[in-house]
């Protein structure tokens, strides 16, 4: 069956709605919830989920072609509108369904090695940066 604007917003919806039930199983947080859009100032589909006491941008996809690099800018747009150093993809796999919590939990998550890096720690900044950030050494 072939996408209309209807059908594909109302995937989107459904995949949005499944994430948020997930999210908010998996990390017992009832703050967990979908997102109004804001125009060319959206911060992502998902809000109040914490990574390292930050807050994460969570871009959700359900599509029939899988863009990575389109969506992962999408995601570091809103991360910036956002203020958040976490800009993550949830995109539907073709073939696993969203209808069980086991199936939403098998669903991808897109994010950039930087991405992943800066959660690994804790949200500092990297590399050189983290002399930058914290000074010069006391001697």
């Amino acid at each position: 069956m072939t996408r209309n604007r209807r059908s594909a917003k109302a995937a989107g919806q459904r995949m949005e709605s499944a994430v948020e039930d997930y999210l908010q199983w998996a990390l017992q947080d009832g703050r967990i919830m979908r997102l109004r859009l804001h125009g060319s100032r959206d911060v992502g589909d998902i809000g109040n989920v914490m990574l390292r006491g930050m807050p994460a941008c969570i871009e959700v996809k359900n599509t029939t072609v899988m863009d990575v690099a389109g969506h992962l800018h999408e995601a570091a747009v809103e991360a910036g509108n956002m203020d958040s150093p976490y800009p993550i993809v949830v995109q539907k796999r073709r073939g696993i369904g969203i209808d069980t919590r086991e199936g939403t939990g098998r669903q991808l998550v897109l994010m950039t090695l930087e991405t992943f890096a800066r959660i690994c720690n804790d949200g500092l900044p990297l590399g050189p940066e983290v002399e930058e950030w914290l000074g010069p050494e006391e001697e």
